[in-house]
């Protein structure tokens, strides 16, 4: 794969300040690898080979069906379903334990899983050394709405690396942006709740109609594509 497919200036990422920065990182990624997937690349042979061989995740096969065409998608399903045949209904006597390693580990692999976590370490990597010799950066990252509980361990994780001095500020302010927007989700849902108590019948709701997706999105990454009412008995 071309190393320019996932590149990503980091001021493009941290300028919007809407939402976590992780979470545009990921999805920009996404975005272009199922447009290259679908498009140029289709008919790579190096590419065919590792789509082959390490297949789609529910996510990303709703996102390059998206992306591509139809035929697109169906010639990378023709050559996908013929090696996922050759290896679950091997010809000859084929030990069953090695049928179900293979089983085992489709269900744990994906292509554009794989190379968005690789480009993610190579792009936090950029992020850490930013953060290190540019202070408008610094203030940039301070500066964002929040960061998911999901990318902040991931953040943390790949900010061992700095030095000491570094990582201590560098840990608070990344606590600080993923607790307070905590804090704030979890008053917003609380609140929620209560105004389903026949005593706050008529309250303002505030903030709360959609606490309940953002909670959920806080905790996962993801947004949340299915919506209840906000009102009404159980809902």
């Amino acid at each position: 794969m071309r190393e320019d497919i996932c590149s990503i200036p980091i001021s493009e990422i941290f300028e919007p300040k809407d939402g976590c920065p992780f979470c545009r990182m990921r999805d920009m990624l996404e975005d272009r690898m199922a447009t290259y997937i679908t498009g140029a690349a289709m008919m790579e042979p190096d590419v065919r080979v590792e789509t082959n061989r390490l297949g789609f995740c529910k996510t990303h096969f709703d996102q390059i069906l998206q992306r591509g065409s139809r035929l697109s998608v169906a010639l990378i399903l023709e050559s996908l379903l013929a090696e996922v045949g050759g290896e679950l209904f091997p010809e000859g006597k084929v030990p069953l334990k090695k049928v179900l390693a293979a089983h085992e580990k489709r269900q744990h692999s994906c292509f554009v899983c794989e190379n968005i976590d690789q480009n993610m370490e190579h792009l936090s990597s950029t992020v850490i050394k930013l953060w290190q010799t540019e202070p408008e950066f610094r203030d940039l990252y301070a500066a964002q709405t929040h960061i998911c509980l999901d990318h902040y361990g991931f953040i943390l994780k790949a900010a061992q690396k700095m030095p000491r001095k570094n990582f201590e500020p560098f840990a608070e302010v990344t606590k600080k942006l993923a607790k307070q927007y905590l804090d704030t989700v979890q008053g917003d849902v609380t609140h929620f709740c209560r105004m389903f108590d026949y005593r706050n019948a008529g309250g303002d709701w505030g903030n709360s109609r959609d606490a309940i997706e953002r909670a959920i999105e806080l905790l996962t990454s993801r947004p949340v594509t299915i919506s209840t009412q906000t009102e009404g008995k159980n809902r």
